[in-house]
């Protein structure tokens, strides 16, 4: 029975979250709201999953753990760098609206959710965090600019710790107080030096094992077998031990943690990145199911029109008000700061702490303390539902987006190139022509091609490609083994089949003694087309052309010619790079963009800004 329990426990937890996200990166919808609906569903809804009574005591700690792994990611992101050209924006986020939040959500549960005062800072005190495990999905989703993302992700990795402390200190203070007449002073005395040793022994305890790791990486005393299992153990021990001291002490070391090794700049984190990013997904997916799945119909019962009274004010006065007043004389426009006091979905830390401290308020016996896990749950619900719907929208309304075009990138600067990234301009699809020699670009620019001047295998030519994300990737240098590196680099964040290079020759292309797929991209077009055939034929004339397609073209008129298929594009869609690789053919339907290399005399005679090119797709 047991062993059914735990498989069913299975497909529904760890099956059914990825699922869910698969559903959402498909249809482009907040994946957090889909694991919101499926742990009610099998928890609350149809109790088949009762997570705190299979697991028992260790669910809490377990839960602890997984968003310390959370908070531990988020700090990798985190680069010091970011917080400088994002200006004091950061910083008012972080160190002003917190108690400012504080303050206006505790007066408005007393006020309004009609909770006595202990409870009412209590309440103020725990949904102050923007949780990473809502923030981080929804900024992977949305192409945000840079500053803005910066705002959202700082806010809520850093926010998220010290609101945990600070629940966590709220909680030890109303039980000394109760226990000591309400002698708050008294309260204060006991918890202050205790509070202020466990967060310098939880910085201590994040900088000193990165420190660490970059000594012994420094000297080649760490085995790369070893790496990334020395540092996960790190980050789970130091939280460990941290939460010892106090609760919420180990999401600060795990935060501090992750944020040292990222501005130590410890080599080989690139192996890292890849699989933290992996088991973020799948450990977000768990946590919102099991947490949410482990609510009680009873808590779902105590749902009230004070308590949603509180929940609107929280999200529609409280938040704006509070961000408003933190930001007065920040270098922020009126655009960021209204989306900033908008988008604030709480996540997994406060629910988890709610939990626990409404039960150890209740056992205290404090008038109300039921219901501060409701409140709870209903301002989570009810922000993941309202700010993951209406993120993107708002940002595009507000400007605050990069293109939702799929773009591309292009590197490696020559003549022909820049006129496949010209033609590509001139349809009003995002192109990125990148290159390290400026005189190239230089030409590009003039013909009106935008151009990046970056090494992308460099951390400043990341950075510089993030402020102008691309979507897919054609490598056109000709050094075969330096397009392979590119694609290699590009292909975990673009992913394997948005990546492509120029053919290094058919020689190259074995699969067992040639280029190792792993190691390169796909290759554009045909075997036979490698560097030296696509120059020299656009040395004897031929040229890049667009046509718009209609409903008589079909992939064996576009490949009966001599004029060389390189890709077809649907607009606010996807781009499908001609590849001998692909298993299907991409087929293109009415409206498409279809680009070919054509001789003398074929080329596109289209004026830029025409919707049709007059004339017949090339014949054989």
């Amino acid at each position: 029975m047991q062993a059914t329990n735990l498989a069913i426990g299975i497909l529904f937890v760890l099956g059914g979250g990825i699922a869910a996200q698969w559903v959402a990166w498909r249809f482009k919808l907040p994946a957090i709201v889909l694991l919101f609906a499926l742990g009610l569903i099998c928890g609350p809804g149809l109790g088949i999953l009762h997570p705190a009574t299979a697991i028992g005591p260790y669910f809490h700690p377990l839960v602890s753990m997984a968003v310390a792994f959370i908070v531990f990611e988020g700090g990798l992101a985190l680069d010091l760098r970011q917080w400088r050209e994002s200006g004091e924006g950061v910083l008012r986020l972080t160190a002003a609206a917190l108690p400012i939040n504080w303050v206006l959500g505790s007066l408005a549960a007393h006020y309004v959710g009609h909770l006595n005062w202990g409870t009412a800072w209590l309440f103020g005190a725990i949904v102050v965090v923007t949780g990473p495990t809502v923030v981080l999905p929804l900024l992977r989703h949305t192409k945000l600019r840079p500053r803005v993302a910066a705002f959202l992700r700082w806010e809520a990795i850093v926010n998220d710790p010290i609101a945990a402390i600070l629940a966590t200190l709220m909680l030890e203070c109303l039980l000394i107080s109760s226990s000591h007449t309400s002698d708050a002073s008294l309260a204060a005395v006991e918890i202050g030096p205790h509070l202020l040793f466990a967060t310098m022994f939880s910085i201590g305890c994040g900088i000193f094992p990165a420190l660490l790791i970059k000594f012994l990486s420094a000297r080649d005393l760490l085995p790369e077998i070893l790496r990334i299992p020395m540092i996960l153990a790190f980050a789970m021990g130091v939280a460990a031990i941290c939460n010892l001291l106090m609760q919420g002490a180990g999401l600060m070391a795990a935060t501090v943690f992750g944020m040292a090794l990222a501005n130590l700049h410890v080599t080989g984190m690139s192996e890292l990145q890849r699989i933290k990013e992996s088991l973020g997904v799948i450990v977000v997916s768990c946590l919102f199911v099991l947490l949410t799945a482990d609510l009680q119909r009873t808590v779902l019962s105590e749902l009230s029109w004070p308590i949603m009274a509180l929940t609107f004010t929280v999200m529609f006065v409280v938040r704006p008000l509070g961000i408003y007043l933190s930001t007065i004389g920040a270098s922020m426009s009126w655009q960021e700061r209204l989306f900033v006091g908008w988008i604030a979905p709480r996540g997994i830390v406060a629910a988890a702490v709610s939990g626990v401290v409404g039960l150890q308020l209740q056992e205290a016996g404090y008038a109300g303390a039921n219901m501060i896990t409701p409140a709870v749950f209903a301002l989570i619900a009810s922000t993941m539902i309202l700010h993951g719907f209406s993120l993107r929208p708002l940002a595009r309304a507000l400007k605050l987006t990069l293109s939702d075009e799929p773009a591309l990138a292009i590197m490696g600067a020559n003549a022909w190139s820049t006129n496949l990234a010209r033609v590509v301009h001139d349809r009003g699809v995002p192109v990125l022509l990148v290159d390290t020699y400026a005189p190239a670009l230089n030409k590009a620019a003039g013909v009106g091609v935008p151009v990046l001047r970056a090494e992308l295998l460099s951390v400043e030519g990341q950075e510089s490609l993030e402020e102008r994300p691309a979507d897919y990737l054609i490598a056109t240098t000709p050094d075969a083994i330096y397009n392979g590196l590119v694609c290699a680099r590009m292909a975990p964040d673009l992913g394997r089949q948005r990546v492509f290079q120029v053919s290094p020759g058919i020689a190259r292309l074995d699969l067992y003694h040639g280029l190792s797929r792993d190691s390169r991209g796909k290759v554009l077009g045909e075997p036979a087309w490698n560097f030296s055939l696509i120059d020299s034929r656009y040395a004897q004339g031929w040229r890049f052309g667009s046509y718009i397609a209609d409903e008589t073209i079909s992939e064996t008129r576009l490949t009966d010619g001599p004029a060389m298929l390189f890709m077809i594009i649907r607009k606010g869609t996807a781009i499908w790079v001609s590849s001998a690789e692909d298993a299907i053919p991409a087929e293109p339907a009415e409206g498409d963009i279809i680009v070919l290399f054509m001789p003398p005399g074929q080329e596109d005679a289209s004026r830029t800004g025409l919707p049709v090119v007059d004339g017949p797709i090339p014949a054989a």
